[in-house]
C-alpha cells in the first residue's frame, strides 16, 4: 500500500480526519505495520500496551474477567484508554491472524495535544463507537483502481461436461479443492454452488446418479483476467455473489473468490497460506515458492518492520514443514516424534531461505529406524522446495539429529561438560529449537533438561558467551567503517553485528532459564527480569532491526546467499549509514556488557 493509500485509510478512521495536513504528514511517517499470529496476547492488566492499533486484517477479542467484552475486526481501532490511563482491566488476544497499523504510545499521546482529538478519545466508550459508525473506510478501495485480476491468486476451476453425474462431478470438485462446479453445455456454461447442492440435492431429490446439469444455475458471471479488481468487486456487489469466473478471451482460467479479493491488499500472506493448506503433493508446494519473495518485497516496500516480516514468513514456513510432515510420516507415527527447526528458523528470524537446521526427537521405546526413510524423504522435499542443504549437516537426514529423547539428554550432558567448539556450536543451534509438528512435549522436556543442566554453571556459560568477541565490530575508534579489501571493500553484517547480539542474548537467556527463542522476545524477557534496563533493551531491539533490515535488502539483491551478508555501506543512503553506525556502537556497548557480566577477560 502506497503512502497515499495509507494516508487515505488513516483519514477515513475517525477522528484522524480532524488532523491538520502537516500533523497527518507527521503521523504517517511514524506509523508501523505489524503482524501478530493467532492467539498472541497483545496486552493485559499485567502487560502494558505499547501502541494504538488499527486493524487492516484479522480480529482481536477483548476479555474482561475471562468473558468476551468486545471483538474488533477490519477497520476497528483500539485501545486509547490503555495508553491514556496507563492501565486496563482487559486482555486483548488475537483470534485471527492480525495485520494492523501501530501508532506508538508516545506518538499517540502527542496527538492528544490536538483539542478535537483529545475530546474524542476522552469521551465514553459508547459515545465514541456511535460516532465511529458514521464513518466508512472507503479509502480501502483505492488500491483496486490500479490492480488487475491477473495480479491476484485464482482458484482452480472444476469444469465438467453436462452429461456427468452429480456423484462424479462432486468427486472431481473434491479432488481439485474447488469451491464451485462449472458445467460445460453446448453453447454456454452453468454453475453449481454450495447453495445449489444444499437446496436441490440435500433438501430436494438426492439422486446422485442424475446429470449435474439438472441442478446447475444458468447465467455464468465472468470477468476478463486483464480487467481491474475494482470491477470484480462491483460485479460481486451488484449481483450479490461471492465469486466470479475469470476468463482469458473464450477460455476459463480460474475462479476469483470474494475473500481473496478483500484480503489481497492487506497482505498476500493469506493467499499463500491458503495455497499451502490446499497443497496435496510436493508439486503443489513447488508452485508456491516464488510467492514468498514477492510477498517479502511487497511487505518491505510498505514499510513493514523486518521482525514482523520474519515472523510472518516463519508462520508460512511452519505450514510447509507441517504439510511435508503429513506427506512423509504415516499417521500412526506422527505422535511418537517431534519435528523441530533450529537456528534462524527456530528464532523466527529467517526471511529468504537459508541453510536448513532441523531435527527429529523420537519418543523413548520407539524404533528410531522407523523414521529413517520418512526423514530422508522429507529432507529431499525440502531441498526440492529451495531450502538449501546445511553445510554442517544439521538436518533430519543425518542420524546425529534423529535420536530418541534419552539419547538427546545424553547429548545435552556431553554439551554441559565437554565444551569443544563443535559441542558449543551444536548446543547453540539446539537452544533456538522450535517444535513444528508431532508431539511437542518431547521438546519441552528436553528444554527443561537443558536449562536445568546449566543451572549455576556460570563457568561454562562464560565459555559459551566468549564467542560474542569472536569477530570485530566493523567500526573504527573514530566511528569510521572498517571494510574488508578481500571482499571488495565490503563489511560483514552477520559476523560484525548480528551474530554477537543473537548469540549473547541467547546465552543470557540460557543463564536465566528463559525459554523464548526469538531474539527480540528474549531481550524483552531479560528487561522484564531486570537484567537489561528498558533503555538498553530498546537500543538493542532497534539496532537488531536496523541490521536485519539492511541485511534483508542485501539478500533481495544478492545473487547468492553467501553474498547477502556483505554490504558496502557507501551504497546506502546517508541516513541508513548513520543508523548502521549507531547500531554498531550499540553492538560494541553490548559486548562490553557481556564482558563485564561474564568476566570474559578471565576466560581462557
Amino acid at each position: 500500500m502506497s503512502i497515499l493509500d495509507q494516508r487515505k485509510l488513516i483519514e477515513s478512521i475517525h477522528p484522524f480526519e480532524l488532523l491538520s495536513s502537516s500533523a497527518m504528514d507527521g503521523l504517517i511517517k511514524k506509523i508501523d505495520i505489524a503482524y501478530y499470529p493467532n492467539q498472541t496476547l497483545l496486552f493485559s492488566p499485567t502487560i502494558a500496551s505499547i501502541a494504538f492499533y488499527i486493524i487492516i486484517k484479522g480480529s482481536v477479542t477483548e476479555y474482561i474477567d475471562e468473558e468476551i467484552h468486545n471483538v474488533y475486526g477490519a477497520g476497528d481501532s483500539f485501545d486509547a484508554d490503555a495508553l491514556i490511563y496507563g492501565k486496563t482491566k482487559a486482555k486483548f488476544i488475537v483470534d485471527e491472524d492480525l495485520i494492523c497499523y501501530e501508532i506508538k504510545k508516545e506518538d499517540f499521546l502527542d496527538l492528544l495535544q490536538d483539542k478535537e482529538i483529545q475530546g474524542y478519545f476522552l469521551q465514553d466508550f459508547i459515545t465514541r463507537h456511535k460516532q465511529l459508525k458514521d464513518y466508512d473506510a472507503q479509502s480501502e478501495l483505492s488500491p483496486f483502481l490500479i490492480s488487475k485480476v491477473s495480479d491476484i491468486f485464482l482458484h482452480t476451476a472444476c469444469i465438467v461436461d453436462e452429461d456427468e453425474t452429480i456423484h462424479n462431478a462432486i468427486l472431481k470438485q473434491e479432488n481439485l479443492k474447488s469451491k464451485v462446479i462449472l458445467v460445460k453445455e453446448q453453447k454456454s456454461y452453468s454453475i453449481v454452488t454450495d447453495t445449489d447442492l444444499r437446496k436441490k440435492l440435500l433438501l430436494g431429490d438426492n439422486d446422485l446418479s442424475k446429470k449435474i446439469v439438472t441442478i446447475a444455475t444458468k447465467g455464468l458471471i465472468t470477468i476478463d483476467i486483464h480487467d481491474f479488481l475494482f470491477n470484480a468487486l462491483l460485479l460481486m456487489t451488484h449481483n450479490a455473489i461471492k465469486r466470479v469466473v475469470v476468463v482469458d478471451g473464450e477460455e476459463i482460467v480460474g475462479v476469483l473468490e470474494q475473500l481473496d479479493l478483500l484480503s489481497y491488499f492487506a497482505s498476500h500472506s493469506h493467499l499463500v497460506a491458503v495455497q499451502i493448506d490446499k497443497a496435496q503433493n510436493i508439486d503443489d508446494l513447488k508452485a508456491i515458492g516464488h510467492d514468498f519473495k514477492s510477498l517479502i518485497i511487497t511487505l518491505r516496500a510498505n514499510g513493514v518492520k523486518v521482525r514482523y516480516i520474519t515472523k510472518l514468513i516463519a508462520t508460512l514456513n511452519d505450514k510447509i514443514y507441517k504439510k511435508l510432515f503429513e506427506i512423509c510420516v504415516e499417521p500412526s507415527l506422527r505422535d511418537k516424534c517431534a519435528l523441530i527447526v533450529m537456528g534462524s528458523e527456530g528464532r523466527e528470524e529467517q526471511t529468504l531461505k537459508s541453510d536448513q537446521d532441523n531435527a527429529l526427537i523420537i519418543k523413548n521405546g520407539i524404533d528410531v529406524e522407523l523414521f529413517r526413510e520418512p526423514m530422508m524423504q522429507l529432507n529431499g522435499y525440502l531441498l526440492d522446495l529451495g531450502f538449501p542443504k546445511c553445510s554442517g549437516d544439521v538436518m533430519v537426514s543425518n542420524e546425529f539429529w534423529r535420536k530418541s529423547s534419552s539419547a538427546y539428554k545424553d547429548l545435552i550432558t556431553t554439551w554441559t561438560y565437554d565444551m569443544s567448539e563443535e559441542n558449543a556450536k551444536n548446543m547453540s543451534i539446539f537452544l533456538d529449537a522450535k517444535c513444528i509438528a508431532g508431539d511437542c512435549t518431547l521438546l519441552i522436556e528436553l528444554e527443561d533438561y537443558l536449562h536445568g543442566s546449566f543451572h549455576s554453571r556460570d563457568d561454562v556459560l562464560a565459555h559459551i558467551a566468549k564467542a560474542v568477541l569472536s569477530f570485530e565490530t566493523p567500526l573504527s575508534m573514530f566511528s569510521g567503517f572498517v571494510l574488508q579489501k578481500e571482499r571488495k571493500d565490503k563489511l560483514d553484517l552477520k559476523k560484525g553485528g548480528i551474530f554477537a547480539l543473537v548469540h549473547g542474548i541467547r546465552t543470557l537467556c540460557l543463564q536465566y532459564e528463559i525459554k523464548e527463542t526469538n531474539t527480540v522476545e528474549r531481550i524483552k524477557e531479560l528487561n522484564n527480569l531486570g537484567i537489561i534496563d528498558k533503555t538498553f533493551a530498546t537500543e538493542l531491539i532497534e539496532s537488531f532491526d536496523t541490521l536485519s533490515s539492511i541485511r534483508l535488502k542485501a539478500m533481495l539483491e544478492a545473487k547468492n546467499i553467501e553474498d547477502a551478508n556483505y554490504i558496502n555501506p557507501f551504497d546506502l543512503e546517508k541516513n541508513q549509514r548513520d543508523l548502521l553506525k549507531d547500531s554498531f556502537k550499540i553492538i560494541n556497548k553490548f559486548k562490553k556488557f557481556m564482558s563485564f557480566h561474564f568476566h570474559l577477560n578471565m576466560v581462557v
